[in-house]
């Protein structure tokens, strides 16, 4: 008799093997077009990274690699200071 029962089916649902065969691999977005600079003015695509709710998208979600998450952040705070984007929706 297992007194662990509840903790061994819980590992094995999280278990990395266990993939979903249909998910793809996220790619990211500023890598792949080759941009080494992430234009503030460019609001269509800062939109594309930006929540219902107006927060920025985290990495995660997203795709990107670190080091362009670091400059779209910057790029959509800056937008967002010269009015180009909403703080709030």
């Amino acid at each position: 008799m297992k007194k662990n029962n509840k903790n061994n089916s819980r590992n094995r649902s999280h278990n990395k093997n266990n993939k979903n065969p249909l998910s793809k691999k996220k790619y990211c977005y500023f890598c792949f077009k080759k941009a080494d600079y992430i234009d503030f003015k460019d609001t269509q695509i800062l939109q594309r990274f930006i929540s219902s709710y107006s927060k920025i998208v985290p990495k995660k979600r997203s795709g990107i690699c670190s080091k362009h998450q670091r400059k779209l952040s910057n790029a959509i705070k800056r937008a967002r200071f010269m009015g180009l984007l909403p703080y709030t929706k």
